[in-house]
């Protein structure tokens, strides 16, 4: 009568598993010195880091070689490998050099706010010029236009340093007008703030409450306040702007009419503050960025965002988020938007936490710089949340 052998207890397990790492450690490491190998033969003849066709055989063969129960796990794991590979090569060939030399070429600091001149959409009280208040304290008053594009018109014609426009809201999302233009336009991001949204509802002096039948506003806030406007039965209009809705019924006298906007534009207007904090969501932020034709690197920067597309390879969106965790780097922010050529490509959006002082965030960048099919360095720049001066 046979026996089973005894199970090995665990102990005895991990210490193959030990010595077995520290056999794959050191073919890691001989493979890495071949890798220097390979970026010195590749400098020296003017060939390109990423050669996908190779990358794909490997990982083709390391799946076959591996079989059914493994294949994937370990193409996933040679994926990785490559990748730090691919990264290594790009430090030693001092890759992606023209995003060198625009970073080198940047300047440190903003233009001082009370020589900026900032574009903005909408009127004077508008939640973009609050922001713009806030991004450029003691500043001249902005120039006023009446929509995202022609902000980034003013900016591209040079007759504004920066421009001021909302790319996202807490409770509604992205304002994919703005990311759309972003996308089109050769801009970077000079500068980034949130701002606390307290929608208040306006009408004209006197006016009751119970009396309003249609409000107007800009379609975000109309949305970030839909709750309470249907559980009032009223008529919602959509208008430009805010403050250019508060301006509007403020003119027409009409006591049935009514305004989403800012206390600030029911003071500026002379409107009623018939209720306030109307939003859906109490804590209600929008996020606003100032963009410029000028690459500025401000020594205190703490979110760098980038525009790419990816090849198409199996899993390269997965691969390209685990450099930047390889990297240690914390991402705020990822957003796809349709490549518009008719072809179902997308491009990404990505944010992140970072200043480029650390000399491997700028080694990153530039390999992806040459690695993606279309890169967009947006801007290293600092972020005033909401609860920061």
């Amino acid at each position: 009568m046979s026996s089973t052998p005894p199970a090995r207890t665990l102990s005895a397990i991990r210490q193959d598993i030990d010595q077995i790492d520290q056999e794959l450690l050191g073919l890691l490491l001989r493979r890495m010195d071949c890798s220097k190998e390979v970026a010195a033969y590749k400098l020296a003849n003017g060939l390109p880091v990423l050669n996908i066709g190779r990358e794909q055989e490997i990982l083709d063969r390391i799946r076959q070689n591996a079989g059914s129960e493994y294949g994937d796990a370990a193409a996933l794991i040679f994926s990785a490998v490559m990748d730090v590979s691919r990264g290594l090569q790009h430090r030693r060939m001092a890759g992606g050099q023209p995003l060198r030399d625009r970073l080198a070429s940047a300047s440190n600091a903003l233009i001082p706010p009370a020589e900026a001149r900032v574009a903005c959409s909408g009127r004077a009280g508008a939640y973009a010029h609050e922001a713009a208040c806030r991004l450029f304290p003691g500043g001249p008053l902005p120039r006023f236009v009446s929509s995202f594009a022609e902000v980034f018109a003013a900016v591209e014609e040079g007759s504004a340093d920066y421009g001021v426009v909302p790319v996202e809201n807490s409770s509604t999302g992205s304002v994919h007008e703005v990311y759309d233009l972003m996308m089109q336009s050769q801009f970077s991001i000079a500068a980034a703030a949130e701002l606390p949204v307290q929608h208040c509802l306006l009408g004209v002096r006197g006016a009751d409450p119970a009396a309003l039948r249609t409000v107007y506003s800009h379609p975000q806030a109309l949305s970030q306040c839909s709750a309470y406007l249907a559980a009032r039965g009223l008529e919602v209009r959509p208008y430009s702007n805010t403050a250019a809705a508060a301006e509007m019924v403020a003119a027409a006298g009409d006591p049935h009419m009514g305004a989403v906007a800012s206390r600030v534009a029911g003071e500026l207007y002379n409107l009623d503050i018939l209720d306030e904090n109307i939003q859906n969501v109490s804590e209600n932020t929008t996020r606003f960025l100032a963009i410029s034709s000028r690459l500025t690197l401000p020594p205190d920067a703490d979110r760098i965002s980038l525009i790419f597309t990816l090849p198409h390879v199996t899993g390269s969106l997965y691969r390209t988020l685990a450099r930047f965790a390889m990297q240690g780097l914390n991402l705020t922010k990822l957003e796809s938007r349709p490549v518009k050529n008719g072809e179902f490509e997308y491009a990404f959006y990505l944010d992140f936490e970072g200043n480029l002082g650390r000399a491997a965030t700028v080694d990153l960048l530039c390999a992806l710089s040459e690695d993606m099919p279309v890169f967009t360095f947006l801007g290293n720049y600092r972020e005033l949340s909401a609860r920061r001066p």
